[in-house]
């Protein structure tokens, strides 16, 4: 992640999010606003857990492609899928094909139907409650915290898999949990969301 980049609309961007224009639009729109569906929740944790160990772009480039593939992230229907399930993603060269991740998007679908209060309910409870100051350089942005640690713990001990603390982090950052936009970045805070 590199510093504060100023762009040719004289806008102030996360590095990261002035590299390319599918970062920039990424950025802009979506990360780091507050998310609170279970589906859409259900989407990105997937969606981090197949990241791992790739680059972001990758995943977000395919993303049309694994919302395809995944019934639009609906809980239900990925909850249900069985072996033929698999194979068919497996021979999807438009989404990332790996087997342990593939597994862990249908477990974790399961494990989200599971949940007494939802997959929302769960994963706010983490947001911390206070907002610091936005950080003023990439240094400053952690890759695990302690809310991030307790999160991957909890969604572990419930049967989800490919959630540990770092990409627990990601998912807090990517759905506003925490604001990791950088000082001066042009992205205005979120609201503190309250659930509800």
């Amino acid at each position: 992640m590199t510093d504060l980049v100023i762009g040719a609309d004289g806008l102030g961007r996360c590095g990261w999010g002035a590299s390319t224009p599918d970062y920039a639009t990424y950025h802009d729109e979506e990360w780091g606003r507050p998310l609170h569906g279970d589906g859409e929740l259900y989407e990105r944790l997937t969606l981090e857990a197949f990241q791992s160990g790739l680059s972001w772009l990758t995943i977000l480039r395919k993303r049309p492609a694994f919302r395809a593939a995944f019934a639009d992230f609906d809980l239900a229907t990925v909850a249900g899928y069985g072996e033929p399930d698999v194979a068919r993603l497996l021979a999807d060269a438009g989404i990332v094909r790996n087997r342990a991740k593939i597994e862990a998007a249908v477990a974790n679908a399961r494990a989200a139907l599971e949940l007494p209060d939802g997959l929302a309910t769960l994963l706010w409870s983490f947001a911390p409650t206070a907002r610091p100051a936005r950080p003023r350089s990439a240094a400053e942005v952690p890759a695990v915290t302690p809310e991030s640690t307790a999160m991957a713990k909890a969604l572990k001990r419930r049967g989800f898999r490919f959630v540990g603390p770092t990409t627990a982090y990601a998912l807090m950052q990517a759905t506003g949990m925490v604001d990791d936009h950088l000082d001066g970045c042009h992205v205005k805070p979120p609201a503190v969301a309250v659930m509800g």
